[in-house]
């Protein structure tokens, strides 16, 4: 078993050590590098608490999944990866994040595999990149993001490739005049951005809500009378929600205003979520989302699954973002194991090529199998479980899915299809 250490609730503001970068060279098809060699050691940080804390048992399991298959198939140069936990908390209380990486710089990590939120990863992903650390997100999809730092990647796409699918889905549905309920928040305005461009292009028209307007709730936000009464008012075709935990609150406005939910009404990502405990049977019926990521195999999530119930003693009740997470954490140490170091420097110059970025790559589906094609003198492609294309020179996914939902009659969000878009960069 690998070893981990959960971070306690009330974390205190640890030392951050000052983290030398090791001076490293490589060349392809894992050539000779001078990094370091000490265990590798993976940080997460992902929302065990606040408004997102639904997405961190599936993205916890999947580094804890993937973490377990590298162990099993030798380890990274030798040695067992090890993995320490931290809660990155959400927006509304950036300390949380703020404690947990000078925790994990503290513990000397070489990289760190978060944040699900946008904003949490601009408020720490400085102190993080400074340290020599790099940090690879399984969920952001700010824009904001894309080739902010050498040492940042991520294995979800920016929100270019979501907005695209939610606007042509709206369009697709036969609507022309749309409204935007939008959190004041980067992930959630730059959504929203995206998500105007693709229905204007489409020839449709954002009659509330869009960018400019000034019309968008601040977190945590709980009177939604107004907004929504605006929001109707303006007479859309139909209406996308773009916010975290504030949703509930909309959703349940918007049925005090009587709006007519199926087939009208949209919500994206982070609150693609199930609403069976919260609201009357029926309520969510027809309405649809999308979240980045393909629909997992059934065999992947029942591992995962295993695996949590073994460490947590509870079974998962989502799955998003988990095989992102598990393919952030075999590019990190298949990028190691090619630059023959475990520094996030020497990490940073190889995980584009191993995620596929080299021409005549080998194709590899898991640690091992990449391992052993290195180990040949080859360039690899890892196909992770996520479906992600090689990483662009933004460290952005070059292609990626994004999942199409609709709810049911206990409002849970069922999947239906998937579509696949490219990025750029």
């Amino acid at each position: 078993m690998i070893r981990r250490s959960t971070a306690a609730r009330g974390l205190a503001i640890a030392a951050v050590l000052s983290v030398g970068l090791a001076a490293c060279t490589t060349t392809s098809g894992g050539g000779e590098g001078e990094g370091s060699s000490d265990p590798l050691k993976i940080g997460t940080l992902l929302p065990l608490t606040g408004n997102l804390a639904y997405l961190g048992p599936p993205e916890v399991a999947g580094v804890g999944q993937a973490v377990d298959d590298i162990n099993a198939a030798g380890g990274v140069l030798g040695n067992d990866v090890v993995v320490e936990n931290a809660d990155s908390g959400d927006g509304d209380n950036l300390q949380v994040s703020t404690n947990s990486v000078s925790e994990l710089l503290g513990k000397d990590v070489n990289a760190i595999i978060g944040a699900a939120s946008s904003t949490v990863t601009l408020n720490v992903v400085d102190s993080v990149t400074e340290a020599g650390v790099i940090q690879v997100s399984p969920a952001n999809t700010s824009t904001t993001l894309s080739g902010y730092d050498p040492l940042f990647a991520r294995t979800a796409p920016p929100d270019t490739v979501q907005g695209q699918a939610l606007g042509s889905l709206m369009l697709d549905d036969g609507h022309q005049k749309v409204a935007f309920l939008t959190m004041q928040d980067d992930y959630a305005t730059g959504l929203r951005d995206n998500v105007q461009k693709a229905v204007e292009a489409g020839g449709g028209e954002v009659v509330y809500g869009a960018t400019g307007d000034g019309t968008e709730f601040g977190q945590a936000e709980t009177n939604f009378s107004n907004v929504v009464a605006d929001a109707i008012a303006a007479k859309p075709d139909a209406i996308a929600i773009f916010a975290f935990v504030e949703t509930k609150a909309v959703i349940a406005e918007l049925i005090t205003q009587d709006w007519d939910f199926a087939g009208k009404t949209y919500l994206c990502d982070g609150n693609t979520a199930d609403y069976s405990a919260d609201f009357d049977p029926g309520t969510l019926k027809g309405v649809k989302g999308t979240i980045p990521g393909a629909d997992a195999p059934e065999e992947f999530k029942e591992r995962l699954n295993d695996w949590y119930v073994a460490e947590n003693d509870e079974e998962l009740s989502d799955y998003a973002y988990a095989a992102e997470s598990y393919d952030a954490a075999i590019l990190v140490a298949l990028a190691a194991v090619r630059g023959k170091g475990t520094d996030g420097q020497t990490i940073a110059e190889n995980i584009r090529a191993v995620s596929g970025s080299e021409e005549g790559a080998t194709e590899v589906s898991t640690f091992e199998e990449g391992v052993e094609a290195l180990e040949a003198g080859d360039e690899i492609a890892y196909q992770g479980v996520s479906g992600i294309g090689p990483l662009n020179e933004d460290n952005d996914p070059s292609s990626a899915f994004i999942g199409v939902y609709e709810y049911d009659g206990d409002n849970k969000n069922i999947w239906t299809k998937v579509v696949e878009g490219s990025v750029a960069g």
